[in-house]
């Protein structure tokens, strides 16, 4: 197993889509998630994978049932206040990427818990923006 990894909206659908053959479609991003010791998902991302897999409803409750069943590596990371306040700030010192609430969540997410890998395919974002008390770390992009 390798080290835990947060995801991001773009990084999880890409793990999660099948080709017509059902074979991953993104075989790179499936393996993070298959490998990956934890799998941690915060709550605002599974809002947005909700809203692009509307009409991939069995696949949407197929996501869920897995991130709550304990057998599994993934965690739900609700969104406590600290975390939104956080991602806001994070926003703030990054307005030029306009990272906007999800992506901000997502950062402020890995910077509490620590877990600096983030699942995504938004490279141009998440390269540029650093997490810390003086935004001095950046984050490990994968796949």
């Amino acid at each position: 197993m390798s080290a835990p990894v947060v995801a991001d909206t773009g990084g999880l659908l890409r793990a999660l889509a099948r080709s017509p053959n059902g074979d991953a479609a993104w075989p790179d991003y499936e393996a993070v998630l298959r490998s990956a010791r934890v799998v941690v998902v915060p709550s605002l991302v599974l809002a947005e994978v909700d809203y692009f897999l509307r009409h991939e409803r069995a696949a949407m409750r197929k996501l869920v049932a897995e991130i709550f069943d304990p057998k599994t590596t993934y965690e739900l990371e609700v969104a406590s206040a600290a975390d939104i306040v956080r991602a806001l700030v994070i926003d703030g010192k990054f307005v030029e990427l306009e990272l906007g609430l999800v992506d901000g969540f997502v950062a402020a997410v890995a910077e509490r818990r620590r877990i600096f890998r983030v699942l995504t395919s938004d490279r141009r974002d998440f390269a540029t923006l650093r997490v810390g008390n003086r935004f001095e770390r950046a984050l490990t992009l994968v796949p």
